[in-house]
């Protein structure tokens, strides 16, 4: 009797251990994610199928709110900081004007446009230190350390009575200041945005037209009135107001604490990368040519009044407005490459038909709007691109760094190049090299969009 009750007691514990053993493994193989029937083969395939399935996005399109307060706040804050970045350089025709006629006029035209091309070249080559530190999660201080110098620069232009000074101040200063603003009010959008991501895009580039058109405006109304120093100033002025909205407003989201390369040259390894960056840095070469002389083209070639042919400028960065708006819209439905294609192909059809429109006024301001709406989209679309060929949304800041830093050295040659044609009294020149840079672009976009897709035409891309 005892020995049974012994065997029994014995038994009960042998089953006991056994069912810890079995929960043990149970557990083991839960944790490293198989189940107890899956074979080792089978893990491997899991494995796999997880490591395709997992997004490897920082920011997950499930957790992307895709509008909201918050969302279009800072669509609000990237449109002010593209009208305090983007509007001073779509806007520099009026100084360029103004320089060359009063200011210092015993300067070239060319020489003249440096400065505006300095101001363009550091915007976007700033970009490539910016855009490290936006992905380590500081957007504020390069808005607010970008601000500071924006402001700072035009308050010393308004000072300024040589060359070499402005140079210093509207060129390098505002310049660098103004690639601190532009890197993050375009690589914060994506993460707040999925289906209406280029619309967005679109509505806080068109800051930068808005700039365009009203800064012009005002220094050309009030300049001889006040004089230049006070008419610079009360830009300055004006920079500094906006510019306090993105400095509160910007909010970062979930920035993944990580150290990166300031320069991840990888990049240039995947081929719709390369050939888009190549693309960038040919379009920018001519597309801000026609904003810088349209109108002293207006004046002194198409005779048109002092008033009028001012005005030319204003117009064609009104036409960019909804060349920035609409254009997002429809990259949203049929994919932001298509759309940048087309629209870069018919800006170089109008590159090379200006050729045509000469003493006709009518005619000019048709084209100056046609022109700025069909230009508009080359800049509003290309960080909505960079965004989509970008698998890993958290490097995102870098990339689209690289991409405006290659963009840089375009304008850098671009416009003074142009200057020279100008100068020489090569009008026609100069026009056909505007065209011709547009129409290497587009076929460089469309490469692009053959590498991301393939040779088909109905795909959204």
């Amino acid at each position: 009797m005892t020995s049974s009750r012994q065997s029994s007691t014995s038994s009960v514990k042998s089953d006991a251990k056994s069912d810890i053993e079995s929960q043990g493994r149970h557990s083991e193989q839960e944790h490293f994610g198989h189940s107890p029937g899956q074979t080792t083969g089978s893990l491997d395939q899991k494995a796999q199928s997880n490591s395709k399935e997992q997004p490897s996005e920082s920011h997950p399109a499930s957790t992307i709110p895709n509008g909201g307060f918050t969302a279009w706040l800072q669509v609000l804050s990237g449109f002010m900081c593209f009208m305090s970045c983007w509007g001073l350089v779509n806007g520099f025709g009026v100084f360029q004007d103004f320089y060359s006629s009063t200011l210092i006029p015993d300067v070239s035209d060319s020489n003249i446009s440096w400065i505006g091309s300095i101001q363009a070249f550091l915007l976007c080559s700033a970009t490539v230190f910016a855009g490290p530190i936006y992905d380590r999660g500081h957007p504020r201080l390069l808005i607010v350390f970008g601000s500071v110098l924006v402001v700072f620069g035009m308050m010393m232009t308004s000072l300024c009575s040589k060359y070499w000074q402005l140079m210093l101040a509207q060129g390098i200063c505002v310049g660098f200041g103004a690639g601190c603003l532009f890197l993050p009010s375009i690589a914060i959008i994506p993460s707040y945005f999925t289906t209406k991501k280029s619309f967005a895009m679109g509505i806080a580039a068109s800051g930068s037209s808005f700039g365009g058109v009203v800064y012009p405006i005002i220094f050309r109304r009030i300049e001889p009135q006040i004089g230049f120093g006070w008419a610079t100033r009360i830009i300055g002025f004006i920079s500094l107001v906006t510019l306090l909205i993105p400095c509160f407003c910007i909010k970062a989201r979930a920035f993944p604490k990580t150290r990166r390369k300031l320069l991840d040259c990888a990049a240039f390894k995947e081929p719709a990368y390369a050939l888009f960056s190549l693309a960038s840095f040919v379009g920018f070469v001519g597309l801000y040519v026609p904003f810088f002389y349209i109108s002293t083209y207006a004046r002194n070639v198409s005779g048109l009044k002092d008033t009028l042919s001012f005005y030319m400028l204003p117009i064609m960065s009104a036409g960019s407005i909804a060349g920035r708006i609409i254009p997002g819209l429809i990259a949203d439905r049929v994919g932001a490459l298509n759309v940048l294609g087309c629209c870069t192909s018919c800006a170089s059809i109008l590159g090379f038909c200006w050729i045509a429109i000469e003493h006709t006024a009518g005619g000019l301001i048709v084209w100056a709007l046609l022109y700025g709406a069909l230009s508009g989209a080359f800049v509003s679309l290309q960080p909505t691109t960079v965004a989509s060929i970008t698998k890993d949304l958290s490097t995102v800041g870098g990339r689209m760094g690289m991409n405006t830093f290659c963009a840089s050295f375009g304008i850098l040659i671009g416009t003074p190049i142009a200057g020279l044609l100008v100068g020489s009294g090569d009008w026609m020149g100069m026009q056909v090299f505007s065209g011709a840079t547009l129409l290497g672009a587009a076929m460089l976009v469309m490469a692009t969009r053959v590498s991301v897709t393939g040779s088909k035409i109905s795909v959204r891309a």
